[in-house]
């Protein structure tokens, strides 16, 4: 049965494959009768993009065929960390450019780390080929992107999992099925989301000359042209609009994603948004210091604030979301979660699942996320099962794009000062051809945008 015939809610909630993965999700059983040996590649092989293969190398047998990057030093790197942790040791081909090694290589399963503004061209041309895909989220820098590559991986009968694992890590998947499930908080209906780290690089470098490690004509590939004035790799590229969507694309996308899970919800009914620059305007970051979201729905709003500047609202939950219930709050966060109660009744608390001597070697992976390794995990494990058993995995590609666009809606609506809807049947937004317009960014001359 082709994926996109298959009932995603059937599925999550009532198969016995769903009650496997929920399993799963807690104990970090393994997945049965998972074919031997895929043939893997990697495009974008910076920090997130190599952090993201070893935990797929540790869950399953493979062969890491080609790594792809335009920074030598990346590939370099990447290389010798790869042979010494896939099982044969070899060291897989390197590529500057992921159209030739697609092109030279039939492979199984692509992962996709690289900058926001490359997904879709890459993901879409990994899926062509034949590949499955794990694309890092947001799955696009525009709307449309996200259109296209939803109607890429249906058209072609391919898994896309998107890297918002937060819908695979035990304590939150505790969380939904002992409190959200057993009705704990009873209605629902606000929900606050927030993220309040100092994440935005912001600074005044020179410009300078390019490296001769690096392609920065192809590392800037369909985004606008920006003189070259650092490295981008890791931080200092998510400070520009050009390659991204700010805080809102970067950190929102997660807890709007995991709240949509949790509540069973779709696309939001409108979205409002607030913010500019209002405190650290001595640099070149062009992304928002200080942002509010609305996303609506029935009888329900989720609110979104982030701010890189000042203290957390709640310390123990900076980064993070809340839903409050005529029965009693949650409050969640990659870490840990506490249930508190309307009245009488008793609290409960949840903590972050690490699994440091189950691997032990991700304590000597480099700048390690310890506590979303197990997620990632558990992510991976349930990509490979949606591509042996043939359903929609936990974070399939539509829902990876009503979460990452309705993240750039509300950059959209801030721009433009006014509520937005977005019909995603008309891919428009009505009666705002202003709007629908923004729904598909410019591509740099030379490159074609894949929506058309």
């Amino acid at each position: 049965m082709p994926l996109e015939n298959l009932n995603r809610r059937h599925f999550i909630k009532g198969s016995t494959a769903a009650l496997a993965l929920t399993s799963l999700g807690v104990m970090g059983m393994s997945i049965p009768n998972i074919r031997k040996n895929y043939r893997v590649g990697l495009i974008g092989c910076g920090w997130y993009g190599t952090s993201d293969l070893f935990k797929l190398i540790q869950v399953t047998p493979l062969e890491v065929i080609a790594l792809c990057d335009v920074d030598d030093k990346h590939l370099e790197n990447a290389q010798k960390l790869v042979s010494e942790r896939q099982n044969s040791g070899k060291i897989p081909k390197a590529y500057q450019d992921y159209r030739k090694m697609l092109k030279e290589n039939q492979l199984d399963i692509v992962l996709i780390g690289s900058p926001d503004h490359w997904h879709a061209l890459q993901a879409i041309e990994a899926i062509k080929s034949g590949a499955n895909v794990y694309l890092q989220k947001p799955i696009s820098v525009d709307v449309l992107e996200g259109e296209a590559i939803l109607a890429t991986a249906r058209k072609h009968h391919k898994v896309v999992q998107v890297g918002t694992q937060r819908k695979s890590t035990p304590h939150l998947i505790e969380a939904k099925k002992q409190i959200v499930d057993k009705g704990l908080l009873g209605k629902i209906s606000h929900v606050e989301m927030c993220c309040y780290y100092h994440m935005r690089a912001n600074g005044n470098p020179e410009v300078k000359p390019v490296p001769e490690f690096l392609d920065y004509d192809s590392w800037t590939g369909p985004a606008p042209f920006r003189p070259y004035d650092d490295i981008p790799h890791r931080r200092w590229w998510r400070t520009f609009m050009e390659y991204g969507n700010g805080i809102m694309g970067d950190m929102c996308v997660h807890m709007l994603d995991t709240v949509r899970w949790m509540l069973d919800l779709g696309w939001p009914s409108k979205i409002s948004s607030t913010g500019g620059i209002y405190v650290q305007k001595d640099g070149k970051s062009n992304i928002a210091d200080t942002q509010s979201a609305v996303f609506e729905y029935d009888d329900l709003n989720c609110v979104w604030q982030h701010r890189s500047w000042g203290t957390p609202a709640d310390p123990d939950y900076p980064w993070s979301f809340k839903l409050y219930g005529e029965k009693g709050t949650l409050s969640a966060s990659v870490t840990r979660y506490d249930f508190v109660p309307q009245g009488k009744g008793e609290a409960i608390h949840g903590d972050v699942v690490y699994e440091k001597e189950k691997y032990p070697e991700d304590l000597k992976e480099k700048d390690i996320e310890l506590h979303a390794a197990p997620a990632t995990r558990n992510h991976m494990r349930d990509f490979l099962s949606a591509i042996e058993n043939n359903h929609l995995p936990i974070a399939d590609i539509e829902q990876g794009h009503i979460s990452s666009a309705s993240c750039i809606l509300a950059n959209l609506s801030m721009e433009l000062g006014r509520p937005l809807s977005y019909d995603p049947v008309k891919k428009m937004i009505p009666n705002d051809p202003e709007a629908s317009k923004l729904l598909k960014r410019a591509y740099r001359e030379g490159y074609q945008h894949p929506y058309s």
